[in-house]
């Protein structure tokens, strides 16, 4: 397959490194410096892994500013660009990822979108209805800085917001660039995608936060909070 990545972070880099190993797979970006880095197998970012992988002469991967010529021929474009959470309005700036969306069905009108930045509830939708382009669908990241490409070799679970065949087609370039094998996979509809997404993000937050106060609970008391912790997590 011919693979553009869009976002030279740990989202964008960790795929486009997973999917490199199977398939032509370009990454862009609007940090030239990102992009030279790239160019010369230097990793912009303190990932371990994404640094040994990129001296990796069998990891076929070139990087590029953003250009409408980068799309001609190619079969997905997976969009990783940030997107930031506006607290005076409650509401993502998915501005980067439309942009992207947009140069790049300009120029091929055939292409899948894969949209891996993280988005509310809903707008895959409704980018779909606005852009008048079917194949576009998410698919969630479970990632952790520093370990973005080991999360993807071997990831916890593979959801792909998209039960058409080109979604099938794109959880099985991701299973088979993955070490782990016998990987848990759940095809769904990409609003609930979104929503498993930030429930996911949601509910380890809200364990960090319990566990906290169990820890502060257990010293004012004198008490052994890992023996607590660990009698809970036996259930």
């Amino acid at each position: 397959m011919k693979i553009v990545v869009a976002g030279i972070g740990y989202v964008g880099l960790s795929n486009a490194i997973l999917l490199a190993q199977n398939n032509d797979v370009t990454l862009i970006d609007i940090d030239q410096s990102k992009i030279d880095l790239i160019n010369q197998k230097i990793s912009p970012i303190e990932d371990s892994d994404i640094s040994s992988y990129l001296q990796n002469d069998e990891i076929q991967i070139k990087a590029c500013l953003n250009d409408e010529m980068v799309y001609e021929g190619v079969d997905y474009l997976v969009v990783a660009t940030p997107t930031n959470y506006n607290e005076d309005n409650n509401y993502f700036d998915t501005s980067s990822v439309e942009k992207v969306i947009s140069d790049c069905i300009k120029k091929n009108k055939d292409i899948t979108v894969v949209i891996k930045s993280t988005i509310p509830v809903g707008y895959t939708n409704s980018i779909k209805q606005k852009l008048n382009h079917e194949k576009i669908f998410f698919s969630p990241e479970f990632l952790r800085e520093g370990k973005a490409l080991h999360d993807n070799l071997y990831p916890s679970r593979i959801i792909v917001g998209s039960r058409c065949e080109n979604g099938k087609v794109f959880m099985d370039l991701l299973k088979n660039g993955a070490i782990k094998k016998n990987i848990d996979t759940l095809l769904t509809n990409s609003s609930e995608a979104e929503a498993i997404k930030l429930f996911a993000n949601t509910y380890l937050a809200m364990r960090i936060a319990y566990i906290n106060e169990l820890d502060t609970y257990a010293e004012i008391n004198a008490l052994n909070s890992k023996d607590i912790i660990k009698g809970i997590s036996m259930d």
